[in-house]
């Protein structure tokens, strides 16, 4: 991820509605059969969460792949925020419903061990960048990048600029020193269907002019949502700086 002139490489809502009726036994009953039927009757706990619909990111227009992809980047402080995490310890930071999101470095090279959600479209740049228009312009000529998914590379995307308003944290690292909130956004992107339950490895690779970041993702797909969130909490260490 690069920013223009600070540079930097490498989010939607569901609202679920749910209702119930019922209605009164027509007399009150005593004794030990009465008892069992009120126990019968309790109302038991909710089950798991439903799964979130996936977004269709096949859909999604430049602006709203980018606009979606910078506010999620944007919207967690520089001790645990995605683009800076050395090891996949705030992988899951942030992230949106229906869909997962992975962030490249600020330059250099990682390994990251994460769970994800199967089923759940995964989007990420190889390289990208916010400014003026034309910083676009000059970034995209001599941008470049490759993804592989489990050996088979993966098709990439040219989004050119793009306008974008996105918001952030005032301590995120991806802020920068441009106005976040008016920009132009560009980059090369993948936009990659849910994953199968079981282990796969990205390998992705992005650059321009001088600037170069990368990132092996040990990813575990997961249908469990507790596993992902469990995955984040139990990695420990010193904050990424």
């Amino acid at each position: 991820m690069r920013f223009v002139r600070t540079s930097l490489l490498p989010l939607t809502a569901l609202v679920l509605l749910s209702g119930c009726s019922g209605a009164a036994d027509p007399a009150p009953a005593t004794g030990p059969a009465a008892r069992a039927h009120a126990a019968d009757d309790t109302p038991t706990p909710d089950g798991p969460s439903p799964k979130p619909t996936p977004v269709d990111i096949r859909a999604l227009t430049s602006a709203e792949l980018q606009h979606q992809w910078w506010n999620w980047a944007g919207s967690t402080p520089t001790e645990r925020n995605p683009v800076v995490d050395p090891d996949g310890r705030d992988c899951a930071e942030g992230q949106p419903e229906g869909i997962w999101m992975l962030a490249g470095t600020f330059g250099g090279t990682v390994t990251r061990t994460c769970a994800v959600p199967a089923g759940i479209p995964i989007l990420f740049p190889l390289v990208n960048t916010y400014g003026e228009s034309s910083d676009c312009l000059a970034f995209m000529n001599d941008a470049r990048g490759s993804a592989v998914l489990d050996g088979t590379a993966l098709r990439v995307e040219e989004l050119g600029a793009t306008q974008i308003r996105a918001e952030g944290v005032p301590n995120s690292p991806v802020r920068g020193h441009r106005d976040f909130n008016d920009s132009w956004a560009c980059g090369l992107w993948v936009r990659l269907d849910g994953l199968t339950p079981g282990r796969h490895e990205i390998v992705l690779r992005g650059g321009s002019g001088t600037f170069s970041t990368g990132v092996d993702y040990r990813l575990t797909a997961t249908e469990d949502p507790a596993a992902v969130s469990k995955s984040q909490a139990d990695r420990t260490g010193p904050p990424s700086v």
